[in-house]
């Protein structure tokens, strides 16, 4: 089969034939219709992000595909399928704390790192095997609905960060980051979960202007002035109320004060989602106040994807119509240009935005 293969950082995509991947028992093999290029894929494969891989790999953090092979364990899942390739792979042997690794794209720790050898090629390729727990049925849906499908592994990271909070229908959110492509996603899921009002800092005016024109009143544009004290006190005024949960998917290059001046809007008893990038490329981690922590009794998450359940509970909202797809704008390349759709991804990484390979 072709596959697009990274063979050393900071080298480009090699497209060759490599050996179509071999089923076996507690696997799936797919057809891969569509898969997302991340907006960041080209820090991934210079070294940048410092993300574990053993290559030579084929990346690619899951996709939409259909059903080609099931073991003997799968009872729901039938040839021909639409699917969903979960990228988050869990060890099956410690249900409490699992290790994990990214199909295609980092582990984490010596654990992760065994589980990325033998799951280790990802969605660049016209075949990829995956654990059967992670191929999630779609229902029915067109070759062409297949690209704005894979929105699906956009939102599902801020989604696993509102779980995680116990986010309920009613509740005031701030995203911080929500001008970004994971951030702009994490509004349309708070919504789509039921929040009253999501707090959308940021500077690019026309971004957040935007996200007021798609979702309306409920989104509370803040133009940020570089000031902590300022911009944390206009947060606070823009949410015309307390804060319960504060989201941060800032990427790694923005100053820890910017991050901090967001989470410390949230109102005592409140909740804060750490998912973003800070110190993930050096420099200073996050310093917040033990005291104002501790008297306000905040609760603070570090959350890391999502969990196993919710790419299913995903689909549904979609199917429900509570989340849009077709907020997305697509721009599709083949699997023989996939170095210029690597490139495509970094230049058009905004809002609502998805560059999708279809091998």
């Amino acid at each position: 089969m072709k596959a697009a293969v990274l063979k050393s950082l900071g080298s480009p995509l090699a497209i060759e034939d490599v050996p179509a991947p071999v089923l076996g028992t507690g696997e799936v093999i797919v057809d891969v219709v569509a898969t997302r290029v991340l907006s960041y894929m080209n820090e991934v494969f210079d070294g940048t992000r410092n993300y574990a891989l053993d290559l030579p790999i084929i990346p690619g953090p899951g996709g939409i595909g259909r059903v080609r092979a099931i073991g003997p364990d799968a009872t729901k899942l039938s040839v021909g399928d639409w699917v969903f390739c979960d990228p988050t792979v869990r060890s099956r042997d410690d249900v409490v704390a699992p290790d994990i690794a990214l199909q295609g794209l980092t582990a984490a720790g010596p654990g992760g790192m065994k589980l990325q050898r033998h799951f280790r090629h990802g969605s660049y390729a016209e075949q990829m095997r995956v654990p059967t727990e992670n191929v999630k049925k779609l229902g029915q849906i067109t070759s062409e609905e297949a690209s704005q499908w894979c929105a699906l592994g956009t939102a599902l990271v801020p989604y696993g960060g509102f779980l995680a909070a116990k986010l309920q229908p009613g509740e005031t959110v701030l995203v911080s980051g929500a001008t970004g492509n994971f951030g702009s996603a994490a509004v349309s899921v708070a919504l789509a979960m039921g929040a009253a009002c999501v707090v959308t800092p940021g500077r690019n005016e026309a971004v957040i202007a935007d996200l007021v024109r798609r979702f309306g009143p409920r989104v509370k544009p803040v133009r940020l002035s570089g000031n902590e004290d300022d911009d944390r006190e206009a947060m606070k005024r823009a949410a015309a109320g307390p804060i319960d949960c504060v989201l941060d998917i800032m990427p790694p290059s923005v100053a820890t004060s910017v991050v901090r001046a967001a989470v410390m809007t949230v109102r005592a008893y409140g909740r804060i989602v750490l998912m973003g990038g800070v110190g993930m490329a050096g420099g200073a981690g996050l310093e917040l106040p033990y005291p104002w922590i501790m008297r306000n009794c905040i609760s603070i998450h570090g959350v890391w994807m999502y969990p196993p359940d919710a790419a299913g509970r995903l689909i549904a909202m979609v199917r429900a119509g509570l989340l849009r797809l077709d907020e997305y704008a697509t721009t599709d390349f083949d699997l023989d240009h996939v170095n210029e759709a690597v490139a495509h991804a970094a230049a058009n990484g905004g809002p609502f935005k998805l560059t999708v390979i279809r091998p």
